[in-house]
């Protein structure tokens, strides 16, 4: 070996490269969720996590923290952060509903986007044309909006009384179109309610796919495709990144930074506004105060959970939606879900042993204990726990995310024109 070599092999100082997550490596993580599921199914006899009607249920709950978290991508990717999601949802639960409720479900979309791109639009006037801290702006859009909304809902809506309008809510809109394709549906139902091993799982996962889903759920997968290859594979895309790593290099190859970061916080806004629209007229059909429950926020985490990234973004908006959806199915599924992560904690631990990482071993044989603990001394989980499972999995997700996150070089600086470093 030569000396060049040697050099090159034990660079002093030199960090070493992390390796990226790869398809393969995701699909057979999936492939490996699904074999455990199946098998704690078959052990337990309840096939409830993989049902048709949880993957349906997730789905659902998955759509307004998937279109928060593509809002905040766009912002952050252009360089500027976006804690205002919240707010900014909440305009479009408010417009969606209110345009559902006149006119019909289809306008109100398009009235919960145009709701959150003006909020999008006051965040981008406060942070980038008066450079404001991003935060601070963020969290005056997270009062200013929701107070605004909670204002004339009870003004404009008392003289609806008697349409079906409540002290602090609309009165309902029609519903959105729900698609089931015929055929492929009923096959698959037939499939998993034969409880075989792995089969009946994978066809649950997919029936849940093809039966009883919104009409937005697809549009929302649709936008987050596009705008991977919006941001991604177009010289726009290029543009608008650019000024979220190095506005001051953008500037001077001639990109209008400016522009740029407008146009993609008020995208970012209209994306929250859709989630928020879904809200008051697929999930509720009518606008209530309160109606976000912080899905905002989960939003951004499930974007941080990506890595900034469009794929990590729809992963991560799953595994939310996922858990924000057990509060509606049966209390014991939620409880099979603690013999399911006790199962999965103690296989990385055994992971983490045999690469000699003890210090991580022990911990996470520890809390795998714990949870086999919990398991086998209750019979169910209190409602309580229940509806606190989405923000405990974000917090914990966010921690063990920490270590890997890449984020954007120049994400919350404030810019000016001309004024390089």
């Amino acid at each position: 070996m030569s000396t060049a070599t040697a050099a090159r092999a034990k660079a002093p100082g030199a960090p070493a490269k992390k390796r990226k997550m790869s398809w393969p490596v995701v699909l057979l993580l999936i492939a490996g969720t699904l074999v455990l599921f199946s098998a704690v199914g078959m052990a337990t006899g309840n096939h409830s996590l993989t049902s048709s009607g949880q993957v349906t249920a997730a789905l659902s709950a998955a759509v307004p923290i998937g279109m928060a978290g593509l809002g905040g991508l766009w912002s952050e990717r252009a360089g500027v952060v976006n804690i205002g999601l919240e707010g900014m949802m909440v305009a479009g639960t408010f417009c969606g509903a209110w345009a559902g409720f006149l006119y019909n479900p289809w306008v109100g979309l398009l009235a919960g986007m145009l709701g959150g791109a003006l909020g999008g639009l006051l965040h981008a006037v406060i942070t980038v044309t008066f450079g404001v801290d991003h935060i601070v702006s963020g969290v005056g859009i997270n009062l200013l909006i929701p107070g605004i909304c909670a204002y004339v809902n009870r003004i404009y809506y008392k003289d609806y009384i008697a349409d079906g309008a409540g002290a602090n809510q609309s009165p309902p809109a029609d519903p959105l179109p729900y698609i089931t394709i015929p055929g492929l549906s009923s096959g698959l139902k037939s499939l998993e309610n034969h409880h075989w091993f792995l089969v009946s799982d994978v066809a649950g996962v997919l029936g849940g796919l093809v039966t009883n889903i919104s009409v937005v759920v697809p549009l929302a997968g649709a936008l987050i495709v596009a705008s991977y290859f919006l941001l991604w594979r177009t010289v726009f895309g290029l543009r608008l990144r650019s000024c979220g790593e190095n506005p001051t290099a953008a500037e001077s190859l001639g990109v209008n930074v400016y522009k740029y970061k407008y146009y993609a916080v008020v995208a970012s806004g209209a994306f929250a506004g859709l989630g928020g629209a879904y809200l008051s007229l697929v999930a509720a059909h009518f606008y209530k105060d309160g109606q976000t429950l912080g899905r905002g926020f989960i939003g951004l985490a499930a974007m941080i959970f990506g890595n900034w990234m469009p794929g990590g973004l729809a992963m991560g908006a799953g595994l939310f939606g996922f858990t924000d959806s057990l509060q509606l199915r049966d209390p014991e599924s939620v409880h099979v879900l603690i013999l399911v992560v006790a199962i999965a904690m103690l296989l990385l631990a055994i992971w983490n042993a045999y690469r000699r990482k003890l210090t991580g071993a022990a911990i996470t044989f520890v809390v795998s204990g714990g949870l086999f603990a919990w398991y086998f001394t209750t019979d169910q989980v209190e409602r309580p726990l229940i509806v606190a499972t989405p923000y405990v999995i974000t917090l914990v997700v966010l921690s063990l995310a920490s270590q890997r996150l890449r984020p954007p070089k120049a994400d919350g600086q404030v810019y000016r024109k001309g004024q390089g470093k």
